[in-house]
C-alpha cells in the first residue's frame, strides 16, 4: 500500500492510519531479531510494534510524492541546523503536490523575551534559566559509561532552536509555499487528529511554533 500519512519521530504516539518512523537508538536495538524477542519475554519493549526505524535525514523509505501529508513534532530542533535543511527536503519529496507539512518545535522568540525580561529585572539567573528551559548547554559532564553512551547516542538536547521568521525561511528555501502558522486543532483533514497533541502545541500556557507548509501544485 502507498502509505498518504507519514510521520517522523513519532516516539510512541503511532496511530493506526500514519505510517509512523522514530530514529530512537532504543528503538533500533529493539528490532533485532534476537533482542527483540529477549525485549518481548521480559516485557520491557518499549516501541509498538507500528513504529518502524527511520532518520528523515538519511531519508525514510517512502517512494516521492505519495504523501497527502508529512507531520512531525519536536523533532528538528534535536537536528543539527545544517542537517535540518536536508530534512526538510527530503519531507518535500515524499509529498505528493498540493500534499500537507505540519510541524512543531519549541518557540525560540517567547524564551528569548522572557529571558530579557528576567535579565532587565535584575535576576541574575536570567541567562542560566534561559539555557535549561532551552534545553541547551550541558550542564555537567557526563560521568560513566551510561551518561557518557546517552550523551553520545540519545537525543535529547536540543540542536538548534528556531523563531517564526527562520522557520519560514527554511521552508521558503525548500521550496514550500503557503506557509502559515498553525494552532492545535486547525488542520483541514481530520486525519491529523489522531496525531497531534495539544500538550505538545503549548508549554506553560504558551504558543510553541507550530506551522503549516504545502509542497505547491
Amino acid at each position: 500500500m502507498t502509505p498518504e500519512y507519514v510521520q517522523y519521530g513519532c516516539g510512541l504516539s503511532c496511530p493506526d492510519g500514519w505510517l509512523n518512523f522514530d530514529a530512537s537508538p532504543r528503538l533500533r536495538l529493539e528490532r533485532l531479531p534476537f533482542v527483540s524477542r529477549a525485549f518481548e519475554a521480559s516485557g520491557t519493549r518499549l516501541f509498538p510494534k507500528n513504529v518502524r526505524y527511520g532518520d528523515i535525514v538519511r531519508g525514510l523509505p517512502v517512494p516521492e510524492g505519495c504523501a497527502r501529508a508529512v507531520y512531525c513534532s519536536h523533532v528538528l530542533e534535536h537536528i543539527d541546523r545544517e542537517s535540518v535543511i536536508i530534512a526538510l527536503e527530503n519531507t518535500y519529496r515524499m509529498l505528493r503536490p498540493d500534499g500537507v507539512f505540519r510541524l512543531v518545535v519549541p518557540d525560540l522568540a517567547w524564551r528569548a523575551e522572557e529571558f530579557l525580561r528576567a535579565r532587565d529585572r535584575g535576576d541574575s539567573n536570567a541567562a542560566d534559566e534561559f539555557i535549561r528551559k532551552a534545553h541547551l548547554g550541558q550542564g555537567n559532564a557526563a560521568t560513566g559509561f551510561i551518561r557518557r553512551m546517552c550523551r553520545v547516542f540519545g537525543n535529547s538536547d536540543h540542536r538548534w532552536m528556531y523563531d517564526e521568521a527562520a522557520m519560514t525561511a527554511l521552508l521558503a528555501q525548500t521550496g514550500f509555499v503557503s506557509i502559515r502558522r498553525c494552532r492545535f486543532g486547525d488542520a483541514e483533514d481530520p486525519i491529523f487528529a489522531l496525531v497531534e497533541d495539544e500538550g505538545r502545541f503549548v508549554d506553560t500556557g504558551r504558543d510553541e511554533l507550530a506551522l503549516e507548509a504545502r509542497r505547491p501544485c
